[in-house]
């Protein structure tokens, strides 16, 4: 039997530029640092070169299914390399201080797996590559949205691609990416589930009580809740709550009770 670091693992990097340049670079960067650490296949995807549709924000994905959604594109297509992937990185330029419009394209397509998160056990972390400033933000939200959406998340870095390029500045660069490789790797082969903050455990009692007391069973959340048995447990994935997690949980669920009643 093979042993977890035997074992050949798919990380995936989706990257939102139009060219193969700085942010590119950046992700062949970390991609080869990880294959140098073990057993892993790797891919770059390029999201220029698929079909992906402006979200009409009929939010039809999120009431009756994401197979329900409008447009014909290759969402479908991207979300199986997420699915088969172990680990996966998001990477962006920085535009007009958030992330491309390619990159922002493909996230709202997978807005659904906010509502019913789907990636747990798997890894993530964010690329964001800059000029000047403004790009620590975008690193915390890729951050935020790949934990919100189910993944364990190695905290994104970011990259500096002022032109021209000085050996101090790329020096600093290799640096950054080896260490966020290196967290990668050990986070990609202990798999896993977290346990959850605080935090955490009041956004997941948060939404249950709202889907639970605001909608049924003709609503996909409704009925994705209901079949996870998330109505029910503690979190989404089975965790160990001491007394005062538990107090805690009790206090949110009436809070987000109270709140989605007044919302009705």
């Amino acid at each position: 039997m093979e042993s977890i670091k035997e074992k050949k693992m798919k990380v995936t990097a989706f990257v939102g530029s139009a060219r193969k340049k700085h942010t590119y670079n950046t992700c062949e960067m970390l991609l080869e640092k990880l294959k140098s650490f073990g057993n892993i296949e790797t891919e770059i995807v390029c999201l220029q070169n698929f079909n992906l549709q402006v979200c009409k924000g009929c939010i039809a994905c999120l009431d009756r299914g994401e197979e329900y959604c409008p447009l014909t594109d290759d969402r479908d297509l991207l979300i199986n390399k997420m699915k088969e992937s172990d680990g996966v990185i998001f990477a962006t330029p920085n535009y007009s201080f958030n992330v491309s419009a390619l990159m922002k394209i493909f996230l709202d397509r997978l807005a659904y797996f906010g509502h019913r998160p789907a990636f747990f056990g798997k890894t993530f972390t964010s690329i964001v590559v800059q000029g000047i400033f403004g790009g620590e933000k975008i690193v915390k939200y890729l951050d935020f949205l790949g934990n919100a959406i189910g993944y364990n998340v190695v905290k994104g870095s970011l990259i500096k691609s002022l032109e021209p390029m000085t050996e101090k500045n790329q020096k600093k660069n290799e640096i950054a990416i080896e260490k966020q490789a290196k967290k990668f790797y050990k986070q990609l082969i202990k798999k896993g589930f977290k346990n959850p903050s605080l935090l955490e455990l009041f956004i997941f009692r948060m939404s249950r009580s709202s889907i639970k007391t605001m909608l049924n069973e003709n609503y996909r959340d409704y009925e994705y809740f209901k079949k996870n048995g998330w109505f029910d447990s503690d979190f989404y994935y089975p965790i160990k709550i001491n007394i005062l997690e538990k107090m805690f949980g009790d206090i949110f669920d009436k809070i987000s009770v109270k709140a989605a009643k007044n919302r009705k």
